[in-house]
């Protein structure tokens, strides 16, 4: 089974067939701008990117979040050719998964090109389960939120289940949080991996108020510990939609890593649920 806990971890992705569903002309009902991080599309993006951001935008999303792939961040199109692509679409591209790496000048740089207000860190750079390690990375952290903000951007990180693991009595996520800028590290918090480390999403929008412009949207199953379609795993998500301003978000993305059927399927049974709140 391929996650994305495992998938950052891997050096290539195996290329599979475009996933071809006919356009449904779904439009969401909300207010709300909903995006979808296009991991939740790795295959398809793979094989024809633009063909498939066109699907997308056929559902109802709005808004895009980029994720690393073999092709590079823009799944082998330029920065501009992205943000050109998505515009053209009705849609925009806002945040961008990357890694916190020796390249980072040059991902910044593409960034800006793209027009992305956001960079986002989506593992930790150190690895090492210990408060002294996350005190470190957080330092690290303030250090590449001055370079993006110098340049317009606005850096973050995207949190797993295991930033939710205590050392010393003390939560090391906790740690980060304590130990970071919120004027220039700016979280990304997955819903969905927080109640699969036991832990409540409000508890957090209590603790840390607005410090999470955005949000990863995503249902779980509580058993397997893998994401599945809205309203069938264990995230409330019609109470996390209430208390939207406490957490200060910004942008909404829906991520899906596994699925009943394919993920535009997946992705029209999340967009008729949020429809339907």
């Amino acid at each position: 089974m391929t996650t994305r806990r495992n998938f950052l971890k891997q050096t290539s992705l195996a290329s599979a067939s475009a996933l071809i569903l006919p356009s449904c002309g779904f439009t969401s009902d909300t207010t709300e701008k909903y995006g979808v991080q296009l991991y939740t599309f790795r295959d398809a993006m793979a094989k024809d990117a633009l063909a498939t951001l066109k699907q997308i935008a056929s559902i109802g999303i709005e808004e895009i979040e980029s994720a690393r792939s073999p092709k590079g961040h823009y799944y082998g199109l330029s920065p501009r050719d992205m943000k050109k692509a998505c515009e053209d679409l009705g849609m925009s591209l806002k945040s961008g998964h990357v890694a916190l790496d020796n390249n980072f000048q040059k991902t910044m740089e593409e960034a800006v090109a793209s027009g992305q207000p956001y960079l986002i860190c989506s593992s930790l750079p150190s690895k090492g389960q210990t408060i002294d390690n996350y005190k470190k990375v957080a330092e690290a952290f303030n250090k590449a939120g001055e370079k993006c903000k110098k340049l317009g951007l606005k850096f973050g990180y995207h949190n797993h289940e295991y930033e939710f693991e205590s050392k010393n009595g003390k939560v090391l996520y906790d740690v980060l949080m304590d130990n970071t800028d919120p004027d220039l590290v700016h979280m990304e918090l997955d819903l969905g991996w927080v109640v699969v480390a036991k832990k409540n999403p409000l508890d957090y929008f209590k603790k840390y108020p607005g410090r999470f412009p955005l949000w990863h949207l995503k249902d779980m199953n509580m058993t397997k510990e893998e994401s599945t379609e809205f309203g069938k795993g264990g995230l409330d998500i019609k109470k996390m939609l209430r208390h939207k301003k406490a957490s200060g978000v910004k942008h909404i993305f829906i991520e899906q890593e596994e699925y009943t059927s394919t993920p535009f399927e997946s992705m029209q049974d999340n967009m008729t649920y949020l429809a339907n709140l």
